[in-house]
């Protein structure tokens, strides 16, 4: 099955070892990276899509971090 999870961070150093970790987990970046402002909280925010191939069959329960 094929995988995908969207990881957001604030703009800190946070947000690249959350993206690290999951590349390190065989996750692999899928599209551009996003930045935008949060304007409620007052501060920049990153995301970044990844997918992963994994084995067995998705169900909605799956527990997507836990690959």
């Amino acid at each position: 099955m094929k995988l995908y999870r969207f990881l957001s961070e604030d703009d800190t150093s946070a947000f690249c070892h959350k993206v690290t970790d999951a590349l390190n987990k065989g996750w692999e970046l899928y599209g551009t990276p996003t930045q935008t402002w949060d304007h409620a909280a007052g501060v920049m925010r990153c995301g970044q899509a990844v997918v992963k191939e994994a084995p067995g069959t998705y169900t909605p329960d799956t527990k997507l971090g836990a690959q």
